[in-house]
């Protein structure tokens, strides 16, 4: 398997329409393992490093304004009507829209907080200008740092397993997962 996987990777560098692709999508899955195997394409050298972040930005700002738009879509549907007119609703989209930059900004930091925040923003039609601009920003930043500590890792992970690295990398890549789930656990259980 390791070997058939570094094989692929070595074709994909004559394609990198279809590396960058693979990268989009691959955020759509999970974002943070698609950022970790995206920098170890850059350590490996089968992929640009400027070509693998814009393709990461592109794929995660693609996926949280698809959130947006499904909440949308899911306000225009009859039985989610009952919830949007209700008396409540113009102060729930009037505190949303004034705080919208910030509350989406620091929910890229807060795991387990994107999927309800984001719907909740395209349901309640919160500005997708301001949220798209938010998610930009704060995907930018988050992106990146994961994106430097994982060529880190993984460049060390590259450097020292041997013929085990790909053991390393995906254990690296659960052990990222499984932190975000700890702290969305610990975020829960905290309110």
């Amino acid at each position: 398997m390791p070997g058939s996987l570094d094989h692929f990777l070595e074709l994909t560098t004559t394609q990198p329409l279809f590396q960058v692709l693979i990268v989009i999508i691959a955020t759509f899955i999970l974002e943070d393992a698609a950022t970790v195997l995206t920098a170890i394409q850059v350590k490996l050298h089968t992929l640009a490093p400027g070509t693998a972040l814009i393709a990461l930005y592109v794929g995660i700002v693609a996926g949280d304004v698809g959130l947006y738009g499904l909440g949308y879509l899911a306000a225009r549907w009859p039985p989610a009507r009952r919830w949007i007119e209700t008396p409540e609703r113009d102060v729930q989209r009037q505190w949303l829209t004034q705080k919208l930059f910030k509350v989406v900004f620091i929910s890229r930091f807060v795991p387990g907080t994107r999927l309800p925040l984001y719907t909740a923003c395209g349901f309640f039609n919160a500005g997708l200008r301001t949220f798209t601009l938010a998610t930009i920003l704060a995907t930018m930043i988050w992106t990146s740092a994961l994106f430097a500590l994982s060529l880190r890792i993984g460049g060390f992970l590259l450097a020292h397993l041997g013929t085990w690295r790909w053991v390393g990398i995906f254990g690296f890549v659960l052990v990222i997962i499984i932190m975000g789930r700890i702290a969305a656990r610990i975020q829960k259980q905290g309110k």
